[in-house]
This record gives C-alpha cells, sequence and structure tokens, in this order.
C-alpha cells in the first residue's frame, strides 16, 4: 500500500546480457499510459542531423531506405503529401535502426563484445524516441520486433561469462486509478445486480456506486486490465486457490494479487514493498518472510501466497469483515483501528463515506469488488477466448553448495532467464547452499548427475561447455575470458588432446558478479506511450501499497 502519489520513475541501462531478461519488462513500462516524462532531456533529444531545413522534407519516395523498415514504412503512410517530414523521433528511430542492424553483423561474425554495444545503442536509442514518433502504432510495433529479435539471439554465446543480473521492474495495472473514481452508466446498475442473483460467491459482493463506476471502467477502456489479470493468472491460479482454500480465505481474495502486482512475483514498489502480495519487510518477517544476500523470500510466489492468507486470515480475525480485511492489507491494520475508533463505526461503507480512511484505500475494496463482478462474469462484458498462461511446473533440489545459475543453465540445458523465472526470490546470479532451487520438470536427474561430477568447491564460480564443431582450446578460452592452461588442468586433458563435438568441458571461474553498470545519460531516458499492452512472464512491478 501507498499513501503518497506516484514518484516517477527512471530507466538503468543495464549490460546487455542481463538486458536480454529485462527488455521485454522495459517494453511493460514503455507500454503504460501515464509513465512519467522526465523533464531535462529534451535538449539533447535532437540530433545534428535532424537540422534539414524544414521545407526541404523527405519526399515521398521509399526507394532509398528499404533497409529501414520505420522510415520506409512511416513514408509510406504519408504517401498522401507531397513531401513528409520526419521529426525527432522518426530520426532517432531510423538512428536505432542502423545501430540494430549494424548489431546484428557482429554477431553474426562473432564479434559479441561489439555486438553488446549496438545493441545497447539501438535500444537506448528506441527510448529516447518514445516521446514523439510520426507513427505509435508502428513505433511499438518495431520496438517489439527489436526486443524479440535480441531475445532470440543465443544468450550463451551473448553471455558466456554471464554476471550478477537483477530483473527490473513493471508498473501495476490499477496503479493509475486508485486515485480516480468513475461515473455511473445507469444501464449496468440492474444489469449487475441481476448478474450477482446468479454468481457464486464466498466473498460477499456489494452494488453501489462506488463499485458501478469501477465496473463501467473495467467493463470500458479499463478491460484489458481484467484481460490481462486473467491471463497471468494461469500461471499462479491452482496454487493460489489452494492454499486460500486452506487457510480459509475466500477465492475471490485472489483479486489482491492482481491490483497489488499484476500476479508479478518481482514486483517491487517506491515504499520497498515487495513481491506478489506486495509486503514491506517488517511484515514479510513477521510472517516468516526472510531476506538474506542472495534471496527473498517475498519474492517466492508460493511462500509469498501462504505469508498473505495467513495476514488477511488474522485481520478477518480481528476486525470480523473481509471489507475492513481487505482495507486493512491495502493501509495497515493501525489505519483501521484508528478510524474505526475515531468514528465508532465498524462498517467500511460508513468510514468511506465520512473519509476516515485514505481515498486510496477507500477506493481499493470497490476496484477488487469490481474486478470480481466483471471476471466472475466476464463474456457478459466482452472478455471471450483468453488463453491463460500455463501454470509454472517445477522440481525442486535443495542445494549442498552455492551454484552459479550459468551453471545449472549448462546442466540442464535451460536458459537462465528461464531459471530466473522459476526462481524470482534470487536476488543475485548465484543460488545459495540450502536453497531450494526450482528447474524445469524433467530436468532434476540430470541436474543432480551432473553436479556430482563438479566439485562443490568449483559450482559458485564454474562454467560447462559443450564443444561445437570447428572449436579449438584457444577460442573456447577467449570466449569464457580464462586461458587453455586453466580448462586443460581442470579437465585433467593431455598434451595434445583434440576436441571433438559433443565433448563437455568444465570452465573454471567464467562467472564472475560485477556491480551493475549505471549510465546516467541513459538512466534519465524519457519512457512515455500511449497504449497499455502487456507481455505475459517478466518479473516485478511499482505498484500500490506502502505497509502491511
Amino acid at each position: 500500500m501507498r499513501c503518497s502519489p506516484l514518484k516517477k520513475r527512471t530507466v538503468t541501462f543495464q549490460p546487455f546480457i542481463s538486458r536480454c531478461l529485462t527488455f521485454s519488462l522495459a517494453c511493460s513500462l514503455l507500454l503504460t499510459p501515464g509513465f512519467a516524462q522526465q523533464s531535462g532531456i529534451q535538449a539533447s533529444f535532437v540530433p545534428a542531423i535532424i537540422h534539414t531545413p524544414a521545407a526541404t522534407g523527405i519526399l515521398a519516395d521509399i526507394g532509398e531506405t528499404e533497409h529501414l523498415p520505420y522510415i520506409t514504412e512511416v513514408t509510406r503512410e504519408n504517401q498522401g503529401l507531397s513531401v513528409f517530414h520526419p521529426n525527432a523521433s522518426d530520426v532517432l528511430i531510423q538512428q536505432a535502426e542502423e545501430k540494430f542492424h549494424s548489431g546484428t553483423r557482429f554477431y553474426q561474425s562473432s564479434d559479441f563484445d561489439k555486438a553488446r554495444s549496438e545493441f545497447d545503442a539501438a535500444i537506448g536509442l528506441m527510448f529516447r524516441a518514445s516521446d514523439g514518433p510520426t507513427s505509435r502504432i508502428l513505433f511499438e510495433q518495431k520496438f517489439d520486433e527489436m526486443v524479440d529479435a535480441i531475445n532470440r539471439y543465443d544468450l550463451t554465446s551473448m553471455g558466456a561469462a554471464q554476471t550478477d543480473e537483477t530483473p527490473g521492474f513493471d508498473k501495476a495495472p490499477i496503479d493509475d486509478i486508485l486515485q480516480t473514481t468513475f461515473p455511473v452508466d445507469p444501464r449496468i446498475k440492474d444489469k449487475v445486480e441481476t448478474q450477482l442473483k446468479n454468481t457464486s460467491s464466498v466473498l460477499p459482493l456489494t452494488v453501489n456506486d462506488a463499485v458501478l463506476g469501477y465496473v463501467n471502467y473495467f467493463s470500458g477502456r479499463g478491460r484489458k486490465t481484467i484481460e490481462n489479470g486473467l491471463i497471468r493468472a494461469g500461471a499462479y491460479d491452482a496454487m493460489i486457490t489452494k492454499i486460500f482454500s486452506d487457510e480459509g480465505i475466500p477465492p475471490e481474495l485472489i483479486r489482491l494479487a492482481q491490483a497489488e502486482s499484476g500476479f508479478m512475483p518481482r514486483a517491487v514498489s517506491v515504499a520497498a514493498a515487495k513481491g506478489m502480495w506486495q509486503f514491506v519487510k517488517f511484515r514479510g518477517n513477521e510472517y516468516g518472510l526472510m531476506q538474506t544476500p542472495y534471496t527473498d523470500d517475498r519474492l517466492d510466489p508460493e511462500k509469498a501466497t501462504r505469508a498473505a492468507a495467513h495476514h488477511l486470515h488474522d485481520l478477518f480475525n480481528e476486525f470480523h469483515d473481509w471489507y475492513l480485511a481487505m482495507a486493512a492489507y491495502n493501509c495497515g491494520p493501525g489505519g483501521i483501528e484508528r478510524a474505526v475508533e475515531q468514528t465508532g463505526s465498524a462498517d467500511f461503507w460508513e468510514l468511506r463515506a465520512r473519509h476516515a480512511i485514505p481515498n486510496q484505500t477507500a477506493n481499493y475494496v470497490p476496484i477488487i469488488l469490481a474486478m470480481t463482478i466483471v471476471a466472475k462474469n466476464a463474456p457478459e462484458y466482452g472478455i471471450y477466448d483468453l488463453t491463460p498462461e500455463k501454470p509454472v511446473e517445477y522440481e525442486t533440489l535443495k542445494l549442498d553448495a552455492n551454484i552459479n545459475l550459468g551453471l545449472i543453465g549448462d546442466l540442464t540445458e535451460t536458459p537462465i532467464p528461464e531459471l530466473q523465472r522459476l526462481n524470482p526470490a534470487l536476488l543475485k546470479g548465484i543460488a545459495p547452499q540450502g536453497y531450494d532451487l526450482h528447474v524445469p520438470s524433467g530436468t532434476l536427474d540430470e541436474l543432480k548427475s551432473g553436479l556430482v561430477t563438479i566439485p562443490a568447491a568449483s559450482q559458485a564460480s564454474a562454467r560447462l561447455h559443450k564443444v561445437e564443431e570447428g572449436e579449438n582450446l584457444a577460442a573456447i578460452a577467449t570466449r569464457f575470458k580464462t586461458t587453455s592452461v586453466a580448462i586443460v588442468t581442470a579437465n585433467n586433458l593431455e598434451k595434445g588432446a583434440e576436441l571433438n563435438p559433443g565433448d563437455r568441458l568444465l570452465i573454471p571461474a567464467a562467472y564472475h558478479e560485477a556491480a551493475p553498470r549505471v549510465t546516467a545519460a541513459k538512466a534519465k531516458a524519457p519512457v512515455k506511450r500511449a497504449s497499455a499492452r502487456v507481455r505475459p512472464t517478466k518479473p516485478a512491478t511499482v505498484l500500490i501499497s506502502a505497509k502491511r
């Protein structure tokens, strides 16, 4: 819960290897309406080549721009004009495409350092270009295509010496509406009342103007919020439903997770509340969610859901009312206790009417109720044929030593981003001794047998490399930034031994933790978009909670 306005956010540019994971998160930030525009960036926004006299323009002739898809297509869209003038954002997009094509050429020639640099530059230019492209729809399409293309490149090749990375953040879907009320469409009141007569719900569902205003919103321009929630919930629905059933919590309160985090396990608020259920540190510790330099239990979906169920159960036992329990979850039990003491009323709607609780808490409960009503009657609000995300499934191994995720990925043939998705509680690229590591179903036996062959003392820094056709020790050593002698020693190779495709080599000290690189100018890059779209599966969020 957060009791202060949302602060402006900035985007931090990290080395390319980490950004392979965080690009799609950045896309979610860019695609979120109302995202804060940073000031002070305008002066450097227009590159020198845009200074061509306006009267000259660019003729609607696409022949010279075939290698630049955005300029080609935006020019085609403006064929009705005798002269087309690209704006500053259009030129930045052109420069981004040139950098991307350059990076692709370096990647194809195995010059990965230069490829990283060019890809970094391309994405940086696209962030800057988000202010005002001539065709925003086309810009969004090109941005997504660029990000997807980079993500498809071989993560092992691009990041053999993978270092410590932390995924970025997304913005909560209802964050922008907590301080806002919406008009009531008089036509929907009878419709909703009729629906509730035929709707089964453990949580009491009240219909009044506050709830109807949000039903009106979620059934119209806010429909994507409901759709995205129903899609993302698929990953954790079964787990949450089971835990809530075990703890006696109404299943409808799963909508709190949508409100708090959009079902993103690595959600982080400006008030340092974390996880799918947005616990601040002291409240999380109270319910057994602990932190170490390597892990944060608040980011573990199952542990955090269990803690949230216990907390909601305790709040209900205190206030004997699910609406007050929800309100207390949002602003803290102390705030509700004071409101009840000051007014003498233990009715949520009375506290709301008398302005005894924070505005966002006053709106929080109606939002949850409206989300529930629309979700339970989705087809009647035009929501059809959604495909929920697949449930998160994994096998678990308690670790006997510190192990870097790169080595786990090598042994299980799992990309590092997928391991991070299965283990959102990890804060670094190291899974510590004693940690319950999650790996894709069907890979546990292979992981166990592989770890047996690697000394425990080496598992925190070593990598395992499968020899490819034409590779030699010198090339492999260069790739992993080590020496041929070190590889020979680690693998007990005889002098002059030949390498065969498919051989596996232990690469000592190939993993190194490093402080993230922050470029000040890029950290202030504006991120402004006009439409909202959500990409599934990426971690973390700026949200609505300040205390639990």
